[in-house]
């Protein structure tokens, strides 16, 4: 046969396309397990990012001590010392005025003069009253001593001599009412004349010769305003949170708005005791001296307490605190960075900080910012704040790696 017959196959070499085909299939494999292992590591990577973004990122601070001594600000009112308004206790016309507004008085000094011409009267009628009824009380007296002597010799009944007694003793009694109505209308008299109470100065006159006097406050106008500015009171309404460190004794220095850069001490004299059911204040009554006459009552003073400080108590920022059935608490960090809620007892509220007198310590790191939906055991990573957020006195806490 021949050799080169179709039918006869010679071993040898593999063609080019074979081998080209081998390579293909090679490479389509490579492809094929690269393709897998990227989808597989893909996913775990994925996977692993996932859970690295659900654990919660915060920012911790460290609770701080105050400063040594606190400043409180306060509104304060002025008033004198002693405030009197004068309201006549006589009726009648104004006669003459002596002092006017801004006047120094002394205690007892005349302020007007009222007339009172019915007063006058009805003084005169009590004069005459009182002579009639110590006439009829010498012409009982006599009497009952007659029929007494009379009485001795059994020339009487003794019923005529006890009804000349009796009589004698009514006689008496109405002669001392009409000497007590005497005395009444005297004092009336007497005020006629207008007079200060006390050392001070007239802050308001409300009436002019002429006018028509009324006795007693419920009807009639004031007449005069009297106030002793010597000393001045100053009454504030310290907050509740305040109130146990506001006591008799803590100083205070006042500002005034027309005494710029100046301050005046001034020392808590008494206090109310009692906390003002509806605003939760205590009433504070401090006593500054203006005897150089610089200040005035009925003003405005910003009053600056110098409270005591308790040594055992921190600061936090307000925004660490949660509000839980539980009570007040804040999130810290644990042991792998774990949160652990504590409870904590709040002191004073300074706005953008609070005291804590119990529930923390100074090593604490707190969670700035919480979210409401933090629980205990709940893993977190901690990072540093940037500069501009770091709370005042704080210093940036370092992050952890997770």
């Amino acid at each position: 046969m021949s050799e080169h017959s179709p039918y006869i196959s010679k071993s040898g070499p593999p063609s080019k396309v074979g081998r080209y085909a081998l390579i293909a299939l090679v490479i389509a494999i490579i492809l094929a397990a690269w393709g897998i292992f990227s989808r597989v590591h893909a996913r775990t990577a994925l996977g692993k990012e996932t859970a690295e973004s659900s654990v919660p990122t915060v920012i911790t601070v460290k609770p701080n001590h105050g400063p040594a001594g606190e400043d409180l600000v306060l509104p304060g009112s002025v008033q004198a010392y002693f405030d009197a308004p004068i309201y006549a206790r006589t009726s009648g016309y104004l006669k003459n005025w002596y002092t006017d507004i801004g006047t120094q008085v002394k205690k007892g000094q005349l302020l007007a003069d009222i007339d009172a011409p019915e007063v006058d009267q009805q003084l005169n009628q009590a004069e005459a009253d009182l002579n009639t009824a110590k006439a009829n009380y010498d012409l009982s007296q006599t009497t009952d001593v007659r029929w007494k002597g009379l009485l001795a010799t059994d020339s009487v009944s003794k019923q005529d001599a006890d009804e000349k007694a009796g009589d004698a003793a009514a006689k008496k009694a109405a002669l001392d009412s009409s000497g007590a109505n005497l005395r009444r209308l005297h004092d009336l008299e007497s005020f006629k004349r207008v007079l200060a109470p006390f050392d001070g100065v007239v802050t308001a006159r409300n009436t002019d010769i002429g006018a028509l006097i009324n006795a007693g406050q419920s009807s009639g106008a004031e007449l005069f305003h009297v106030a002793d500015i010597s000393k001045l009171r100053i009454y504030v309404q310290v907050p509740q949170p305040y109130a146990a460190a506001a006591v008799p004794g803590v100083t205070a220095d006042l500002t005034f708005a027309e005494h710029p850069g100046k301050k005046y001490p001034a020392q808590i004299t008494r206090t109310a005791n009692a906390l003002e059911p509806n605003a939760r204040t205590l009433q504070v009554e401090l006593q500054v001296d203006n005897a150089k006459g610089e200040l005035f009552p009925g003003s405005y003073a910003e009053v600056h307490f110098k409270l005591p400080v308790n040594a055992n108590s921190l600061r936090l920022p307000a925004n660490t605190v949660l509000f839980r059935t539980a009570g007040l608490q804040v999130a810290t960090i644990g042991q792998d960075d774990q949160v652990k809620l504590k409870n904590i007892t709040q002191g004073r509220d300074f706005g953008s900080t609070i005291e804590v007198l119990d529930g923390i310590t100074a090593d604490d790191n707190i969670i700035l910012n919480p979210p409401d939906s933090l629980a205990d055991g709940v893993k977190v990573r901690v990072m540093a704040p940037p500069p501009e957020q770091q709370p005042a006195g704080q210093a940036p806490q370092p992050g952890k790696p997770s």
